[in-house]
């Protein structure tokens, strides 16, 4: 059985230029807005600014950054159960520092956003270490 491969149209033109249109995948720019808001609500958390965006905002930094590297983490899941996976536990990361800094009667603002931030930055630090490891050990073994 033979695979048919359909070709689909470029966006490059003749002279190797890119062309922006509506085809163009918008992923990059998505991502630099969600490190944004992202950046910008855990600073207003951070500094203490009342604002009207601090809420959202920092709800918003909460779920995105532990998902984002715990979706890093998951990368051989289909996309949708990958999403679903990674928000979860995020979900359950947040409760889980909050239970943590409840019990031992330790609870901040501050101090959560900063447990929340170390911990996805470790889990994601962790990814990246594991696959560059993987491609030394891949590169080794050719």
């Amino acid at each position: 059985m033979q695979t048919i491969r359909i070709k689909t149209p470029s966006t490059t033109s003749a002279e190797g230029i890119e062309r922006a249109g509506p085809g163009r995948d918008l992923s990059p720019l998505l991502a630099g807005a969600a490190t944004a808001v992202g950046t910008i609500g855990a600073l207003l958390a951070l500094t203490g600014w009342d604002s009207p965006l601090r809420g959202p905002f920092v709800l918003f930094f909460l779920l995105a950054a532990p998902a984002t590297a715990i979706s890093a983490a998951l990368r051989g899941l289909d996309p949708f159960g990958r999403t679903l996976a990674s928000v979860a536990g995020a979900v359950v990361l947040n409760m889980l520092v909050a239970q943590g800094m409840l019990a031992v009667h330790r609870w901040s603002v501050p101090g959560g956003i900063t447990a929340v931030t170390v911990i996805s930055a470790l889990t994601l630090l962790l990814v990246l270490v594991r696959r560059r490891r993987g491609r030394t050990a891949r590169r080794q073994g050719s």
